[in-house]
């Protein structure tokens, strides 16, 4: 999705909550066309980063830090100046426009109070990053734009700052219903690109959707739907519009399969075909969609030797098949001529010398043939070379039946192999992949003393009922997930101990904690869960009070034994069955894991946070 401008009024929602308050901390500017604000408020350190990318331009807040170059450049230096330790009093958007004002307060050398503007446009390639002063003069600019380059306005300092004529679109928050009907009709154009193309910081996903909500074929134009058609588009707009007013947004990511395909701060309807998974900030979505699209592009890009290899093989696999396929079709009436052979040597004695073919009953069929014969040739020579035709085509046959196997193996080995190149989230993942090509001798091993590690993992995920679920990305972890399936027990038997488990048992078991370990191993995979569980417990010298054990695909499970044995805390990695827990009064801790980041459960890093948690 473009970056829009109802996207942009989420993002200045959440800075207005988060910023206005905070003072500057620290400017810096990673690259030439990017800013990181850090800023001090009452929810602590926050970073803003602002793209101003012709290709990438955004803005949203992260935690994360970029490097800067060892002499800041002059935009930068300006910044800290003018702003450094400055307080962000106000942040708007002007209408609906990509644009996003930063209204700062600081002192001057004098000591006087002074105010001033950072203007954000997300404008595409002519995105910038402006500073001004109170009257709208710019004082300068992360872009100078000079007239030779643009005709619609200098941005320069010295210069007035102004918004550039937006082709005279309507403001979409204010538009009257005469105005957006007027504003359409006049677009001789599909209902939903004369919404956008007429209306300030309107997507075409926007408008996609709004003619969907209003159930109108976008590919209609205006002059073709009725006044009362006219009028309810135009409701089910200012319906979309007042979400955005009273910022009722609602920051999602739409994927198609692992890959993000959209995203929008509001619910986008008609992406009924993609998953939806919804995020608490707009920033989280941004940073998440563009993060994860550029790493996939990356990855793209450096598979495109392995793709190459793949898609060469796969075409001269199909070829091949066809050709098989065709030469196979060729021996279908292989048997045709041993019968002929049979019945020349059953019936030819009594051919006249030069009989050019015999007309003779099939025995099989119980119908009359008839047998083209070689002149030149006695019947026994026709009979024989009838025969040496049969035998030549069956061995083909044979030959064929088993080469054209082998082919569609190998059709389908490649089209997995392509598979899992769609798949690869990571370098480690084409690793693999290239080690497996290399296994199967699509690629040359280079000699090398330097042995690659393989460190991919099939994809983790945990369902809604509280259970791990793997899936392999590529042959070889798939091989690897039927083998530990095969030895679930021994593998369990050797798993290693959490740090700092065993010592924090130990000290809350001194501190007169009872211990209840209750596991979800009860669920038919395992032969003796119980006594393997307490085998390995005894092993690695775990203390614990009762060893409790449950369904691991229930997730009620837990907080039923919770309840029965009158437990008082109780800590676990799922957000399901923590949140069971929490629903039947117990008090409950989620452990932190890369699976369940997205919740509001109170959670500790390592059980010497719990420990700590425990004893406060």
């Amino acid at each position: 999705m473009a970056f829009d401008g109802i996207t942009v009024a989420a993002v200045v929602q959440e800075l207005e909550h988060t910023l206005v308050g905070g003072r500057i901390s620290k400017i810096a500017q990673p690259e030439n066309d990017e800013l990181l604000l850090t800023i001090k408020g009452n929810e602590g350190q926050k970073r803003l980063y602002i793209s101003a990318s012709a290709s990438l331009p955004l803005i949203y807040l992260t935690n994360e830090n970029k490097p800067s170059p060892m002499t800041a450049p002059g935009f930068c230096m300006l910044l800290r100046k003018h702003i450094g330790g400055g307080r962000i009093t106000a942040v708007s958007q002007p209408s609906l426009e990509r644009i996003i004002h930063l209204d700062i307060e600081h002192l001057d050398e004098m000591g006087d109070l002074c105010r001033k503007k950072l203007i954000i446009e997300i404008m595409g390639k002519h995105s910038n990053i402006i500073f001004c002063d109170l009257n709208g003069r710019i004082i300068d600019s992360i872009k100078h734009v000079s007239a030779q380059m643009s005709s619609v306005r200098e941005v320069l300092p010295g210069r007035d700052y102004f918004i550039p004529d937006t082709m005279s679109k309507k403001n979409p928050m204010t538009a009257t219903q005469e105005e957006f009907i007027s504003a359409i009709l006049a677009k001789p154009m599909p209902v939903s690109k004369a919404i956008y193309s007429s209306m300030t910081g309107i997507s075409p996903v926007i408008a996609e959707e709004i003619c969907y909500l209003a159930g109108v074929d976008s590919s209609m134009t205006a002059h073709d739907l009725s006044e009362d058609v006219l009028t309810h588009l135009y409701r089910q707009f200012t319906y979309y519009m007042e979400d955005v007013r009273q910022g009722n947004f609602h920051p999602s990511i739409y994927y198609n399969g692992n890959a993000p395909k959209e995203f929008s701060a509001l619910p986008v309807t008609h992406f009924n075909e993609y998953t939806k998974k919804e995020f608490f900030s707009i920033s989280e979505v941004l940073y998440t969609y563009y993060s994860t699209r550029n790493t996939l592009t990356r990855i793209h890009q450096k598979s495109a030797d392995l793709r190459h290899v793949v898609q060469t093989a796969l075409e001269r696999n199909r070829k091949k098949y066809d050709l098989q396929s065709k030469q196979l079709k060729g021996t279908e009436k292989r048997d045709k001529y041993k019968v002929y052979g049979e019945l020349i040597n059953t019936y030819g004695y009594n051919l006249e010398p030069g009989s050019k073919e015999l007309t003779a009953l099939n025995y099989y069929t119980n119908e009359e043939i008839t047998i083209p014969l070689d002149p030149t040739q006695t019947p026994g020579k026709n009979a024989q070379r009838y025969f040496a035709k049969y035998n030549k085509q069956k061995r083909t046959f044979e030959a064929l039946t088993e080469l054209i196997q082998e082919t569609a193996d190998d059709i389908q080995y490649l089209e997995s192999i392509s598979n899992a190149l769609d798949i690869a989230l990571s370098e480690a993942d084409l690793a693999q992949i290239k080690e497996e090509l290399m296994q199967s001798g699509y690629i040359r091993r280079k000699h090398t003393k330097k042995k690659v590690k393989l460190t991919s993992k099939p994809m983790h995920y945990i369902s809604s009922d509280g259970y791990d679920m793997y899936v392999g990305k590529n042959n070889l972890q798939n091989e690897e997930l039927t083998f530990y399936k095969k030895n679930i027990e021994r593998i369990a038997q050797n798993l290693g101990v959490i740090e700092g488990a065993k010592e924090y048992i130990d000290k809350l078991h001194k501190d007169g904690h009872f211990i209840y370990i209750i596991t979800g191993r009860d669920n038919g995979e395992y032969t003796d869960p119980y006594n393997m569980t307490k085998k390995w417990l005894d092993k690695n010298n775990i203390y614990y009070d009762n060893l409790i054990l449950t369904n691991a695909y229930d997730k009620h499970a837990k907080s039923l034994k919770c309840i029965e044995h009158n437990i008082d805390i109780m800590i676990d990695d799922s957000v399901n069955i923590c949140n069971d827990c929490i629903s039947n009064g117990i008090t409950t801790i989620l452990m932190d894991t890369p699976y369940n980041k997205y919740s509001n459960i109170p959670r500790v890093k390592s059980w010497k946070e719990f420990y700590e948690y425990v004893s406060n």
